[in-house]
């Protein structure tokens, strides 16, 4: 017994010390390399752990293979042994894969003026990687799967109708497959790209992550929009940065009729030499329109992209208006009131005098005229003159002749 476990144990030292022996080979080489190329270092410092670990588990494989040769423990512990070695595959390859990516976002730097590609090659980098690592998952799921024989005969069962099995997995995945295709298109398609500034739902911002489900928005305001990728197949969206980032933007004014759009123009070129914000390509100041009162100034002016555009907007937005203010004050917007003053009419008289009517020419149907009061007498009736007798002691008021007819 004690010679089983002699012969045991020194089966797996010489696995485990043949694997150690390989790995610091390995090590030593790459140290070597990394003194040279910085790109070695980062892939010793990724790579290290899981290719570790996975000559270990197989140095320790073939000594206990070796040990177990013949008895009846060796197909379980063999199993046991496959099913960490395709773990720690994994692993390894996950970490390659990851320090691929980062080698080629790093040779992809997007801090720079013109970074369309680089932006293209993240955005597609990234996509990659994640497709990449998915299917290093499920690929080794299933290997460690189909490694027991009960999991492979159903697997036999399960290709076999597999007509089946796709059409029922293709509708209770519709949204997610359709998401997972339209992330790959907008990624492969350059329609959208990692650090694109775009208009989505009324939103401005930047696009931080495209993954296989969704798009991050990152909004000037610090919130996140998170949409489905499919949003960006199927509805429109502004793309401000898709061929480039320079912008052109307006500021527009409604002034008074007085003021003078040559000197605004000079003070304009003043402004814009002032400030670092302006790119140099074009400045337009135009009278746009001269309605309703007012006189419409609309600036055009350019920066190297949206943030800086809307701090020029707002920069020269502000000297326009203190120079307006302080030195062309009646150029500043104003509504006019036009007040006349007219005599008042005289009071029309009765018997040959003129009335109030009649001078300011105010005659209707039934007022104005003779026949107009005759035709309203017919609509109202005169009020009975009230004599003294039914007033008792009072005296008797008598109305004149020509006093107006009251109803």
């Amino acid at each position: 017994m004690l010679e089983d476990w002699f012969g045991f144990g020194i089966a797996i030292a010489i696995g485990v010390g043949g694997a150690l022996l390989f790995a610091l080979a390995v090590e030593v080489i790459m140290r070597l390399v990394a003194r040279r190329y910085p790109w070695a270092r980062d892939l010793q410092t990724k790579a290290r752990n899981p290719f570790w670990a996975l000559v270990i588990v197989l140095g320790l494989w073939v000594g206990v293979h070796a040990a177990l040769r013949g008895t009846d423990w060796l197909p379980l512990v063999g199993r046991v042994f496959t099913v960490t070695s395709i773990a720690m595959l994994a692993w390894l390859l996950i970490a390659l894969v990851r320090f691929v990516a980062d080698l080629a976002l790093a040779y992809n730097n997007i801090d720079m003026p013109d970074n369309r590609l680089a932006r293209r090659l993240r955005t597609q980098t990234l996509i990659v990687k994640r497709l990449a690592i998915a299917l290093i998952v499920v690929i080794a799921v299933g290997a460690e799967l189909f490694s027991f024989d009960s999991v492979r005969a159903v697997g036999a069962s399960v290709l076999a109708s597999a007509g089946i099995a796709s059409i029922v997995a293709g509708l209770a995945a519709q949204s997610v497959l359709g998401n997972m295709f339209a992330g790959i298109q907008l990624v492969f398609s350059d329609a959208l790209r990692v650090d694109d500034v775009i208009v989505a739902q009324g939103e401005w911002g930047r696009v931080g992550e495209i993954t296989l489900s969704y798009v991050v928005l990152d909004l000037w305001d610090d919130r996140r929009l998170v949409l489905p990728c499919t949003y960006f197949t199927t509805t429109p969206y502004e793309n401000w940065t898709r061929q480039g980032s320079e912008l052109l933007g307006s500021v527009e004014f409604d002034l008074d009729w007085r003021v003078s759009p040559q000197r605004m123009r000079e003070h304009l070129e003043q402004v814009l030499t002032e400030t670092p914000l302006y790119d140099g390509r074009a400045n337009v100041l135009q009278v746009t329109e001269a309605t309703a009162g007012y006189v419409r100034v609309r600036i055009l002016v350019t920066a190297k992209d949206a943030p800086t555009l809307y701090d020029l907007r707002c920069f020269v937005r502000e000297a326009m208006v203190l120079w307006i203010q302080s030195v062309m004050p009646d150029a500043a917007p104003a509504q006019r009131v036009l007040i006349s003053e007219q005599a008042a009419p005289a009071p029309r008289k009765r018997g040959g005098v003129t009335t109030r009517a009649e001078q300011a020419g105010d005659s209707g149907f039934f007022t104005g005229s003779a026949e107009a009061e005759e035709r309203a007498s017919h609509f109202t009736h005169a009020i009975p003159r009230v004599s003294g007798e039914a007033q008792g002691d009072d005296a008797a008021v008598e109305e004149p002749e020509d006093a107006p007819v009251r109803s």
